[in-house]
């Protein structure tokens, strides 16, 4: 494999088995002046970049794609190690990032440009002329733990496609998997100096995004640190997803099993740990116990446990450190007064899926992305009430609504204040062409290779006068 060690260390981090604990690899990080070093030849490659053709650029990343799917169990079982997902739910990880990596190909192909009409206006009949998509330069990327393969796709396929140069600072929970990523553009074609990647902490970050030479900051992560990142980034473009707390609608008329069947799915794919999965489910009063019944039920037949096991259904959380806060967030709101129905059971990262009830507005449960298996499912009267509920967050990436009466269902996708709608599913839906992002407080941008693409790209207007 192509070699993604960076330069010069002076200190190594493990990364571990999410497990079971054991270390998968030990790996050096950077000092300031490494990272300083790599943003100058990062930069210094960017003229190379953009001079890339446009079909050179596919090639590389369809070329990548194909050897992701040849790959697709190794890559699968990396997963599972290093970010605790089930051997299915990494699976089809890699499905998605293959996915990815072929939109973005495409995009290198169909998102040039336009011609500019000159003569609309009065006095520019003698001009013609179009605009064409220009890369920005040098883009940071940094990274999650929760999609350690799909996420960098989809930070490094629009960079790529856009013919930008990209700093990659992945998660150092689970970095292997995106230097993975990143060896197997290289052996597809990508000059080595195209994509580097750089090992370190918050400190190191810093120094990344506070470089003038870096003409984007591309973040999915925290709230806290996309914060920072906004206060200390300078003047440059910024796209950040910064989390979620999704809320679910079930009307009395939707389709109780089905609506139960992807809310379960929803609320604890990847142990919770996903930015658009269900955390407040809203059920319509008349059908309150019946669908809170069958959700317990269901809930409480996941299997938690090994994520090797194809009979698994909840792996381990990223930590146990994580897993022991999402327990402490459930012990606040049962002393609050809320119900805690099945689940909660703590065993190192192992958290068993969770149903709340009763949960206090007050309690971070209600008001905070909790990032875990745990989820609150309450009663509401009316479709205003709904609506309020749903909307009472300071995140709003994507929603889902269950409910046979299309009126119905565009009218609450409609008054959601959400980044989507998900009409008869849950909030947990993503297709990768679809742009991506929150209308509120916790997001900036889109992602979705089209949209990714053009955050990355700048219009550039040639006219001509005759």
């Amino acid at each position: 494999m192509a070699d993604t060690t960076p330069a010069a260390a002076v200190t190594d981090v493990a990364v571990y088995d999410k497990f079971d604990g054991s270390v998968l690899a030990t790996l050096p990080q950077c000092t300031e002046a490494d990272v300083r070093v790599e943003i100058i030849r990062a930069a210094a490659a960017a003229p190379a970049a953009a001079a890339m053709p446009r079909h050179e650029r596919g090639r590389i990343l369809d070329t990548a794609a194909d050897l992701l799917q040849q790959r697709a169990q190794k890559v699968a079982g990396l997963i599972v190690s290093e970010a605790g997902k089930t051997i299915t739910q990494a699976l089809k990880e890699v499905s998605r990032a293959v996915n990815t990596l072929r939109l973005s190909a495409a995009e290198t192909r169909r998102n040039v440009g336009e011609v500019v009409p000159f003569d609309s206006f009065s006095g520019s009949e003698n001009r013609q002329g179009w605009f064409t998509r220009e890369p920005l330069g040098l883009i940071a990327a940094i990274t999650p733990y929760n999609d350690a393969l799909n996420l960098v796709a989809h930070k490094l396929g629009p960079a790529i496609a856009g013919g930008n140069t990209v700093i990659l600072k992945p998660s150092q929970l689970t970095p292997l998997t995106a230097m993975l990523l990143v060896d197997l553009l290289r052996e597809a074609g990508l000059p080595a100096e195209f994509v580097t990647v750089v090992l370190g902490d918050r400190t190191i970050a810093q120094t990344i995004i506070s470089s003038k030479l870096i003409r984007m900051v591309s973040f999915t992560g925290g709230f806290s640190t996309g914060r920072a990142i906004a206060a200390n980034a300078g003047i440059k473009r910024l796209s950040m997803e910064l989390g979620g707390n999704a809320p679910v609608i079930v009307f009395d008329d939707a389709d109780i099993p089905a609506a139960v069947e992807a809310s379960v799915s929803g609320s604890f794919w990847a142990a919770g740990q996903n930015c658009i999965g269900a955390q407040r489910i809203l059920v319509q009063r008349s059908v309150f116990e019946t669908f809170l019944h069958a959700f317990v039920a269901q809930t409480a037949a996941l299997t938690t446990g090994d994520p090797r096991s194809e009979q698994t259904d909840v792996g381990p959380m990223i930590s146990a450190a994580s897993a022991a806060e999402a327990k402490r967030k459930i012990d606040e709101a049962v002393s609050a007064g809320a119900r805690l129905l099945t689940g909660g059971t703590l065993d190192g990262a192992l958290l068993t899926p969770a149903v709340l009830t009763g949960v206090p507005r007050s309690c971070e449960a209600w008001s905070e992305e909790l990032f875990a298996p745990v989820v609150l499912v309450e009663p509401f009267d009316s479709a205003e009430e709904a609506i309020a509920l749903a909307n009472d967050s300071e995140y709003a990436l994507q929603a889902g609504v269950f409910t046979k009466d299309l009126t119905r269902a565009l009218a609450t996708a409609r008054a959601i204040d959400a980044g989507g709608v998900m009409i008869n599913d849950s909030s947990d839906y993503r297709l990768d062409a679809m742009p991506f992002g929150g209308s509120k407080y916790g997001s900036m941008g889109r992602e979705g290779v089209r949209f990714a693409y053009e955050e990355m790209t700048q219009p550039k207007v040639i006219a001509i006068t005759s």
